[in-house]
C-alpha cells in the first residue's frame, strides 16, 4: 500500500512539534506537498531550508492473527523523526536506502491513522566539516550550491507481512566462470517472537537452497551461499551479452509463506588489479565518464530520463560510468545492468567532513552494499572523493597543487587517514567480491607511494592541455587511471545566461549559481575576444572538444602501459549550468560529444600531437600508433599518413597486423618543416577490411626569423 500523492506540510517549530503529530490535529490549512518529491519544488517552500513536518491521513484495516504491518520510508533527505497517531516510531538518517518501522500493535487500535514525519536537511555551511552524508548533492561545483534536496524523495508505503519479515537482503556474486557461479547471501530477518523458520532460495524459479533457521525475537543476521551450475554470464556490452537472473528468498513459518524478496542480478566476476579492470577473467581498458544526477531534483527524474543517460554513454562508446559523489536513483543501476555499462560507485562523501560522522558513515556504507550489491554493473566502490579541501584540488598551477597535496599527505588527517579507512573497511567487510578504493584523487606520497587514481586538469586548472603527454612520460604512476579531467563549456540551451545582454552578462550570478569557473575561461577562452555570445559559446565548445579528444587519445595510447582506463568530467548536467558536461541539461550534445565518440571508437589511429606552432626548417619526429579494443587480430591493416601544406604534401605508408586488445606503434614520421608560412595538416587513414578510420592534426607554420 503506497502513501504517495499529496501530503500536508508546514515549517516545523516547537508548537508544531508539540501539537502537529497527533491524530486529531487540524492540518487543513497547511500547504500540500508531493510525495515523493522535494519540498523546494512546492512554491510555499521554494526558499525554505526546513525542517518541515509532513502529515498524511490514511485508512488501514487491523491486521489479522499472525500478520504484521510496517511503515517503510523509501528515501528521506536527510534526517527525520517519525510518528504514527502521535506515537514516536524512530529517527531515520540516510537518503539512499529505506527505513522501516513496526506498526502492528498501533494499527490494531483504529482504522484511521495519521503518519507524521518531520524532515530535516540542514544546509552544510561549514564545507570543511560537513555532517550530512549527501556528497555532491549538497557540496559540488557541478550543482547549484543554494539548492536544498530536502523532502520525502522516494515513496512511503505500508507493508504487510507474516510473523517474520526480510528487513535486508544482500546478494553478491563472488566468482563465476562457464562451469559455475558462486553466490553469497546475507539477510536480516525481523521475527515477532522466537521461532524456527525455513529460508528457501530460488534462482529463476528453481530452488537452489533451503534450510531451517532458529530465530530470536527482533533482528537476526543470517548468511548462506550456493553454486549455480553452467551459468549464463553477464558481460559489459563491449565483451558480450547481459544475462540476468532473478534470485528470490522466501521465509516460511509453519509451512506458510511469511515474506519474500526478489532481486535481479548478473552472474559475473569482476576484479581491479593495478588499475586494470577485468570481467570474467577478460581484461578491459575502460572508457568512462563521470555522471551527475539526471536532475538536481533527484525525485523528479523519470525512469526514461535516467535510462537515457546510460544509453547516451553507451552510444558515445563508453563502457563505464562513475556515479560521482552520490548514490543515484535505482533506475540508473537497473539500466546499467540491462545495457552492460560498468559502474564506478562513489559513496556520498566529497571533500571535508566532521569527526562525528564516522559511525554513521560506516553504517551507511554497509547499507549501500545491501541496497546495491546485487547489481552486476557495479565494479568498484570508492569511499571518498577528494578527501582534501576543495581549493587543493583546483589549483591553477598543477605543480603547486601536487606539492601541496604531497606535503599535506605526510601529516595524518581526519578525513584521509581515519574516516576513509573506516569506510573502506566497512565496504570490504560487507562485500568481498569487489575492489574498494579508500579515496579518489590522492597523489602518491610517503610512505604510500602507490597513491590512487588521478584528477588531472591540464588545460583548465593546470597549464596547457598538451602538458599531459610530457607529464605521463615523467610520472607514469600518475596516469594509471585518470578519473577526472576535462574543461568547461557553454551549452546550447543557454537562455538562463541571458545572452541578449552580451557582453554584459551577470557573471557573478553564473559563477555563484551555475558552476561557471570564470578565471579559467578568461585564461583559455576569454569572452572579450568574441563579438557575439554565439561565437564565444562555439569557441568554448570547440576548446572542450579538442582537449577531450587529444587527452583521451593520449590515455588510450598508453593502454595497459601503464593506463587501465579513464573517466572524463563529465557526461551530463543536472540543472542549467556552464559546466564540464558534454550533454547539457536538456541533453543537447555539445561539440565534445562527437569528439568523444570519435576518440572512443574500438579502433583508432593516433600520432604524437605536433606542436601548435612550428618554424620553417624545424625537424620533427612523430610516432604513429594504432589502438584496438577488438578481441581479434586485425590482419593486413594499411596505415596512410599524409602531411599537407600550402603547395605541397609528403606521404607515408605502413602495412601489418594489429594484435587483439592492444596498442602498437606502426611507424615514425620524420620530416623537416617546409619553408611555407600557413597551416600544416597531418592526416591519418587506417584501413582494415571495408572500414576506414581517420584522424587529423593541425599546426601553424611560422616563417624563419
Amino acid at each position: 500500500m503506497e502513501l504517495s500523492g499529496e501530503w500536508r506540510a508546514c515549517v516545523a517549530d516547537d508548537d508544531v512539534r508539540r501539537d502537529g503529530v497527533g491524530l486529531d490535529h487540524d492540518d487543513r490549512t497547511w500547504p500540500t506537498v508531493a510525495v515523493p518529491g522535494h519540498w523546494r519544488s512546492t512554491p510555499d517552500f521554494a526558499e525554505s531550508d526546513g525542517p518541515l513536518l509532513y502529515r498524511h491521513r490514511f485508512h488501514l484495516e487491523a491486521p489479522g492473527a499472525g500478520q504484521r504491518r510496517f511503515v517503510t520510508v523509501e528515501g528521506v533527505f536527510y534526517q527525520a523523526d517519525v510518528w504514527l497517531d502521535g506515537a514516536y516510531l524512530g529517527d531515520p538518517e540516510g537518503y539512499f536506502f529505506p527505513h522501516s518501522f513496526d506498526i502492528t500493535d498501533l494499527s490494531r487500535l483504529a482504522d484511521e491513522h495519521v503518519l507524521a514525519i518531520e524532515v530535516s536537511c540542514a544546509p552544510q555551511r561549514n564545507r570543511t566539516a560537513k555532517r550530512n552524508i549527501t556528497g555532491s548533492l549538497q557540496h559540488s561545483d557541478m550543482l547549484d550550491p543554494a539548492w536544498n534536496p530536502g523532502g520525502l524523495w522516494r515513496p512511503v508505503r505500508i507493508e504487510h507481512t507474516g510473523p517474520v519479515r526480510i528487513d535486508r537482503l544482500r546478494v553478491l556474486c563472488r566468482d563465476a566462470n562457464d562451469a559455475r557461479a558462486h553466490l553469497r547471501l546475507h539477510a536480516r530477518l525481523d521475527a515477532d517472537a522466537p521461532r524456527v523458520a525455513i529460508v528457501r532460495t530460488r534462482v529463476n524459479g528453481t530452488i537452489v537452497a533451503e534450510h531451517s533457521r532458529p530465530l530470536a525475537k527482533g533482528l537476526n543476521e543470517i548468511d548462506w551461499d550456493f553454486d549455480v551450475k553452467n551459468p549464463d554470464l553477464w558481460w559489459p556490452w563491449t565483451l558480450g551479452e547481459q544475462h540476468l537472473s532473478n534470485v528470490e528468498v522466501e521465509v516460511l513459518v509453519d509451512g506458510v509463506a511469511s515474506h519474500q524478496r526478489t532481486v535481479r542480478t548478473g552472474l559475473r566476476e569482476v576484479a581491479l588489479h593495478d588499475w586494470v579492470f577485468s570481467v570474467n577473467g577478460e581484461p578491459l581498458f575502460v572508457k568512462g565518464a563521470n555522471v551527475t544526477p539526471t536532475r538536481q531534483a533527484l525525485a523528479e527524474a523519470t525512469t526514461a530520463e535516467v535510462r537515457r543517460d546510460v544509453e547516451l554513454a553507451r552510444e558515445a562508446g563508453l563502457d563505464l560510468i562513475r556515479v560521482n559523489g552520490h548514490i543515484a536513483r535505482p533506475e540508473l543501476y537497473e539500466a546499467a545492468d540491462e545495457l552492460g555499462m560498468l559502474v564506478w560507485q562513489d559513496f556520498p562523501l566529497q571533500w571535508g567532513y566532521a569527526r562525528t560522522i564516522r559511525k554513521e558513515a560506516v553504517r551507511q556504507a554497509r547499507e549501500a552494499v545491501d541496497q546495491l550489491g546485487h547489481h552486476p554493473s557495479i565494479a568498484v566502490w570508492c569511499a571518498h572523493n577528494e578527501p582534501l579541501p576543495v581549493d587543493d584540488s583546483r589549483k591553477k598551477t598543477f605543480g603547486a597543487s601536487i606539492v601541496r597535496q604531497v606535503v599535506k599527505e605526510q601529516v595524518p588527517t581526519w578525513n584521509k587517514t581515519i574516516l576513509d579507512r573506516w569506510v573502506k573497511r566497512a565496504f570490504e567487510t560487507a562485500d568481498e567480491t569487489r575492489a574498494v578504493i579508500a579515496h579518489s584523487g590522492v597523489a602518491p606520497h610517503v610512505p604510500q607511494f602507490n597513491g590512487t587514481d588521478s584528477h588531472l586538469f591540464f588545460g583548465w586548472f593546470h597549464g596547457e592541455d598538451r602538458d599531459l603527454d610530457g607529464f605521463a612520460a615523467t610520472l607514469p604512476r600518475m596516469v594509471r587511471f585518470v578519473s577526472e579531467f576535462g574543461a568547461q563549456s557553454v551549452p546550447h540551451s543557454a537562455e538562463f545566461m541571458e545572452p541578449e545582454h552580451w557582453p554584459a552578462l551577470n557573471w557573478d550570478h553564473l559563477v555563484a549559481s551555475h558552476g561557471m569557473q570564470r578565471e579559467a575561461f578568461e585564461e583559455h577562452v576569454p569572452p572579450h575576444r568574441f563579438p557575439t555570445f554565439e561565437a564565444w559559446r562555439d569557441a568554448t565548445q570547440q576548446y572542450q572538444a579538442d582537449l577531450l579528444r587529444h587527452q583521451i587519445e593520449t590515455l588510450r595510447r598508453l593502454k595497459y602501459r601503464p593506463t587501465g582506463g579513464f573517466c572524463f568530467l563529465s557526461l551530463n548536467d543536472a540543472h542549467p549550468a556552464v559546466s564540464w558536461s558534454i550533454l547539457d541539461h536538456d541533453r543537447h550534445p555539445k561539440a565534445a560529444y562527437a569528439a568523444v565518440v570519435e576518440a572512443c571508437r574500438p579502433v583508432i589511429v593516433v600520432a604524437e600531437r605536433p606542436p601548435a606552432e612550428v618554424t620553417a626548417g624545424d625537424t620533427l619526429a612523430l610516432d604513429v600508433h594504432v589502438v584496438s579494443d577488438v578481441r581479434r587480430v586485425l590482419e593486413g591493416v594499411q596505415c596512410n599518413a599524409t602531411l599537407r601544406w600550402a603547395g605541397g604534401e609528403q606521404p607515408w605508408y605502413w602495412t601489418g597486423d594489429v594484435p587483439p586488445d592492444d596498442c602498437v606503434r606502426v611507424g615514425t614520421l620524420q620530416f623537416v618543416v617546409p619553408d611555407t608560412a600557413g597551416d600544416l595538416w597531418l592526416d591519418l587513414v587506417l584501413e582494415h577490411g571495408d572500414v576506414a578510420v581517420t584522424n587529423r592534426y593541425t599546426s601553424r607554420i611560422n616563417a624563419r626569423a
